[in-house]
């Protein structure tokens, strides 16, 4: 191969599914790019990334772990991204930022569906990714079938860039398709160059010239020479893959161990050599190259003892400690090595470094000198799909735990708080349970706050199905001026929606005009906790008749009246119960449809229908009505059903009533609770 000009600080992220490797991975290209003299393990807890309590409690990642390191000269930064999939956010943020994405898998068929949403992000947003599928040297590994799992989840060809020699059962190494040169895998060592055993020379020329006509899909020139037998060079290969990867059509696979360390200078050498420039990234994500200096924010860390860390991708120009971004002066440029800062005075294009004190930058927001240039697009967060309500359980923290989640929704906006308006409760809403448990932690361990977590309350309602006119005197005597209201109501339902109505039929006087809004207040007082001891909807009064004293009448007294009208006449008004059904749009692949609609049928739904998603091959929409009360865990179920993959949106349809046993219970629940 010709040998290349040094290139621009890249960029690289690993991603993929929860367990498949890829903090072992980091640690085993940091170790070959000579960044750490010992290679760590996760299951001692002492590897470069997972350096966070959450992570060592749980052996998994839960934040990115960002590294710089270098490689024959090139500096790269690698950004190991949680595989979980409730923390699939920060790994949507590294995405945008990098120039390439290693898909880090392993050889299993059956979890090849696991890759699904991420080869959907990656395909809508054209970034430029290859595989390495992983602990290749475990014995009855199937290769050729788990690329045939991974091609149906990938809208680009995949492209096998080597082929294995196996001994048995297991995997020993493997032949390059391009440079047709063997490669045995030693433990702990650099691979042994052999010969291609003719066991595999066939198998091998067959997979690089299936590899050969991949590419000529794209390149009329290289057609050519296939189709009149014409061996093309070496060089000109490389310069195809390379091309082909920058502009996202196709994903070259890799295999190795990287617990073994093998396949990793194989890997590493392809991303050197193939990765796109840090120049073609940004001109993919729009980022015009003149003009001045700028970066962007795809991740924000509070940290206890130097305050906000903003980490950034320089796309423009240099960026300066003490310079001025976006009205706020940096005070600090560090380039990471897990949890660990190396101060330096700047960085150019190309660099992932951690800016100090930018209190205003966002995820996804493009600091610069003048704070003018454009951010461009950025993918909204992932919706919310599961809340806890949550508490300090020390009165003394009630004060800073909203100032706290603010600062662990800036760091993941996938996360949200609120107080629900219906209920009063603090709501934190995430990706599911597992997601909230880690914000839980985060709050315990960098705050000192230990917070009480329950399932939220659901917002029921109640309303009337009968009408009645109703009577009702307030009269209240004492020393100097007493309280008289007198009021005839009529109470009747409105249809489902229609809030609350309030009308007058008054006539010659009985009650003067300046008292009936007060009439009004104290129907309104009633309506916040009615018979049931819900709020009360889709009810209209109106004030029909009534008497009024010239010395004891008053505001007050007619409001208490009102209220108290209320009070005896909305028990003869046949109260009933109603809870909010939401409409939910269910997201999964057509294998599991069946499977869902049991599901959503457990959980007292009614399914609308379902049809092909219209974006996403194989996969179907299953359109329900759920109440609010079914809502809870339902994302933990539908995952587990669906290998993980499984999805919906939700927003609130409308109000039902719900009677028989249910309603007692709920009933019987908020009188207790009362």
């Amino acid at each position: 191969m010709t040998a290349k000009p040094p290139s621009s600080p890249r960029a690289a992220a690993l991603v993929g599914p929860y367990l498949s490797g890829k903090t072992t991975l980091l640690e085993s290209i940091l170790f070959r790019c000579g960044a750490i003299t010992r290679k760590g393990s996760v299951r001692e807890g002492n590897t470069v990334g997972d350096g966070s309590q959450e992570a060592r409690d749980r052996q998994m990642s839960t934040e990115l772990n960002v590294a710089a390191a270098e490689y024959l000269g090139e500096r790269w930064t690698f950004i190991d991204c949680p595989g979980f999939i409730e923390l699939a956010q920060d790994a949507r943020n590294a995405l945008m930022v990098v120039d390439t994405a290693v898909v880090v898998c392993e050889p299993e068929p059956a979890k090849g569906l696991t890759l699904a949403p991420l080869f959907r992000f990656l395909d809508q947003q054209e970034i430029p990714h290859m595989v390495f599928i992983n602990k290749m040297d475990m014995p009855g590994t199937e290769l050729s079938r788990t690329l045939e799992a991974i091609q149906a989840v990938s809208e680009r060809p995949l492209v096998l860039r080597e082929v294995p020699i196996r001994e048995g059962e297991q995997i020993t190494g493997f032949v390059d398709l391009v440079s047709e040169r063997a490669f045995r895998w030693q433990q702990g060592k650099p691979s042994e160059l052999i010969q291609v055993p003719e066991a595999v020379a066939e198998r091998e020329q067959q997979a690089r010239s299936d590899m050969l006509e991949s590419l000529a899909d794209f390149d009329d020139e290289l057609l050519e020479k296939l189709l009149e037998d014409v061996v093309p060079a070496t060089d000109d290969i490389y310069a195809n893959l390379a091309r082909d990867l920058r502009h996202d059509r196709i994903v070259p696979v890799f295999f190795g161990s990287a617990e073994g360390m093998h396949g990793v200078t194989r890997l590493l050498k392809a991303l050197r050599h193939e990765a796109p420039e840090p120049q073609a990234s940004a001109e993919r994500l729009g980022v015009d190259p003149e003009g001045e200096p700028c970066a962007r924010v795809f991740k924000s860390v509070h940290a206890a003892h130097t305050g906000k860390l903003s980490y950034v991708r320089v796309w423009r120009g240099e960026i300066t400690d003490g310079m001025t971004l976006n009205g706020e002066r940096v005070s600090g440029v560090g380039r990471p090595l897990g949890a660990k800062l190396e101060k330096v005075a700047k960085a150019g294009v190309g660099e992932v470094v951690a800016l100090g004190r930018l209190d205003g930058a966002v995820t996804g927001s493009m600091p610069s000198p003048s704070g003018q240039v454009s951010a461009g697009t950025w993918p909204p967060p992932l919706s919310p799909l599961f809340a806890l309500a949550v508490r300090a359980a020390q009165r003394s923290d009630e004060v800073k735990l909203t100032a706290a989640l603010s600062r662990l929704s800036d760091e993941d906006p996938s996360l949200s708080y609120g107080h629900d308006p219906d209920t009063g409760e603090l709501l934190l809403w995430g990706q599911g349970e597992m997601h909230l448990l880690v914000a839980i932690d985060r709050l315990r361990n960098r705050y000192n706050m230990t917070i009480d977590a329950s399932r939220p309350q659901v917002p029921y309602k109640e309303t009337i199905r009968a009408s009645v006119s109703q009577h009702a005197r307030h009269k209240k005597q004492s020393g100097g001026h007493g309280e008289f209201g007198d009021v005839h109501l009529d109470i009747r339902p409105l249809p489902r929606g229609g809030g609350f109505e309030f009308s007058d039929s008054i006539t010659g006087g009985a009650v003067p005009k300046q008292y009936i809004p007060a009439v009004e207040t104290g129907v309104r007082d009633y309506l916040q906790q009615g018979v049931l001891g819900f709020p009360v909807v889709d009810v209209a009064v109106t004030l029909t008749d009534g008497q009024f004293h010239t010395v004891d009448s008053s505001d007050m007294a007619f409001r208490k009246a009102g209220a108290l009208a209320m009070r005896e006449g909305m028990p003869k008004c046949s109260p009933v119960l109603l809870e909010p059904i939401f409409n939910v749009k269910v997201a999964i692949p057509t294998d599991f449809t069946s499977r869902v609609q049991r599901l959503v049928s457990g959980r007292r739904g009614q399914i609308l229908g379902f049809e092909p998603k219209a974006d996403w091959p194989g996969w179907d929409e299953v359109a329900v009505l759920l109440p609010q009360a079914e809502m809870h865990g339902l994302i933990v179920d539908l995952r587990s059903l669906t290998l993980g993959v499984g999805t919906f949106e939700w927003q609130f349809d409308h109000l039902q009533e719900l009677s028989g046993r249910l309603a007692d219970e709920v009933v019987a629940q908020r009188t207790e609770a009362s």
